[in-house]
């Protein structure tokens, strides 16, 4: 069931890509191509992932994660520079984002952490080791400006702390401990002023010195909102599949399905990705060990906060991240990565009974 859903949101996401692409480049197929070949690269990937025994995995995940941060700091230094943000390494057509492969590694460095202690609940000395883990790339990230993968990791942090049995008042310090990050973060100038600009929408979008960022997300809710029950049929939405909202296959692609299929549709794809959920949570309860149990939570719990961050900023209802939609935006890094933790879950899966 699990790969079933997985298949057929890598599909519908292959149809929104060429939807709303196939007028922003002069051969229609150049992104939907790049799509269906990162799917492919990503299939490989989680099939090798499910290969290997996850335990293998957990005691490799020191290299890892210490490549990760290796990686994530030589971009601050050489990485390529574009809209103030250095967020991909570029390789001629192909940019590669370590920040997306840092969910997968950061993930497992944490899930190894706290297996290392067999008590039901997490002392505040491992909590505390739990948090500079998350703490040091999350650090990172921001400096780049990635806010929203950033949160991705402080989410994934909180979900598997709460499966692990840490205190409430452990999660409570989270929160507060993202909040102080990113208000030093403001302080230091780490945040550039699109970034800000992106959140003084969200707070006070009638403000008329803002209309040009105003524009992107009041056509996303339009978008969605003219779809009506049905859409307005695929290819045919004129504000998803024009200039309209920009960059609508990367940060918006719940509008074109809003737009084009309507409320059945987005029905039909929320529905889908509750399954992949269930199936998650479900691999969580019979794995044969904690370490199984934690990576399912922090899976879940990533691809939870994503789809509804990407969601609610298309709604209106939460600030524009430019966080991608998992399996439904264009992006080679962020499938590859999703895939290659699914290909975790289905380890998971496979030895549960060893």
């Amino acid at each position: 069931m699990l790969l079933i859903g997985q298949g057929l949101l890598t599909i519908i996401g292959c149809c929104v890509v060429f939807s709303a692409t196939r007028t922003q480049a002069g051969d229609p197929y150049t992104f939907v191509t790049r799509q269906v070949v990162f799917a492919i690269v990503a299939t490989v990937v989680m099939v090798v992932v499910m290969a290997i025994d996850y335990e293998w995995l957990r005691d490799r995940s020191r290299i890892l994660y210490a490549l990760t941060i290796a990686v994530l700091a030589a971009l601050l230094v050489i990485g390529q520079v574009r809209g103030g943000t250095q967020l991909a390494f570029e390789f001629g057509p192909i940019q590669v984002q370590p920040a997306e492969f840092a969910k997968f590694t950061v993930l497992l460095a944490l899930c190894a952490h706290l297996t290392e202690d067999r008590k039901e609940e997490v002392t505040y000395a491992r909590f505390l080791g739990g948090l500079v883990i998350v703490g040091v790339p999350a650090l990172l990230i921001i400096a780049q400006p990635d806010l929203g993968t950033a949160s991705v990791l402080i989410a994934m942090a909180m979900g598997v702390l709460l499966v692990a049995g840490a205190k409430l008042r452990y999660i409570v310090a989270i929160s507060f401990l993202a909040v102080i990050t990113l208000g030093a973060a403001y302080i230091g100038n780490l945040v550039n002023d699109y970034q800000l600009e992106r959140l003084r929408v969200f707070i006070d979008d009638d403000n008329p010195d803002l209309s040009d960022s105003v524009f992107q997300v009041r056509n996303a809710v339009r978008a969605v909102g003219t779809g009506g029950v049905f859409g307005k049929g695929w290819l045919q939405g004129p504000l998803t599949n024009g200039r309209d909202i920009p960059v609508v296959w990367a940060d918006f692609p719940f509008a074109a399905v809003g737009e084009q299929v309507g409320l059945v549709g987005c029905s039909i794809l929320l529905g889908l990705f509750i399954v992949v959920l269930v199936r998650i949570w479900r691999i969580a309860h019979l794995s044969r060990d904690l370490l199984g149990t934690y990576i399912c939570a922090g899976v879940f719990t990533m691809l939870l906060w994503q789809v509804f961050q990407n969601v609610g900023m298309t709604l209106g209802i939460m600030p524009v991240t430019g966080l991608p939609m998992p399996f439904i935006s264009y992006g080679g890094s962020s499938l590859v990565t999703y895939f290659a933790m699914f290909g975790l879950v289905q380890s998971v899966h496979m030895r549960r009974m060893r």
